[in-house]
């Protein structure tokens, strides 16, 4: 007759793995701690003037683009991904910036009929 495998697993393979999750564990509980510390930063920026709508709009923009950063970073795993991914974002950054340089330039020259 056939036996089944052997799948008992090593005790030390299984507190090695342990101890990875518990790593990315700790990592997950910073970022996500970092996260409400911004969001707390966001709060109390918006109580400050900086002299023009544009400087305040551009002072919370700059905390949500570090804030996004992070997320990006840590739960999307960018961190430790591999050069392609790389290249691909910024090949997909710069299309976006282009597009909105034609925007931009629609806006300035419209069409008149």
């Amino acid at each position: 007759m056939n036996n089944p495998p052997d799948i008992s697993q090593d005790p030390a393979e299984h507190e090695e793995y342990a101890h990875n999750v518990q790593k990315h564990v700790r990592g997950y509980l910073t970022v996500g701690a970092l996260l409400l510390a911004f969001t707390g930063i966001t709060v109390a920026l918006s109580y400050v003037d900086f002299g023009t709508r544009k400087a305040n709009i551009g002072v919370a923009m700059l905390v949500a683009t570090l804030k996004a950063g992070m997320v990006a970073a840590i739960f999307m795993h960018l961190a430790a991904e591999k050069r392609l991914i790389y290249r691909v974002l910024i090949f997909t950054g710069f299309f976006v910036l282009a597009l909105f340089w034609l925007t931009y330039l629609a806006w300035y020259n419209p069409v008149v009929r």
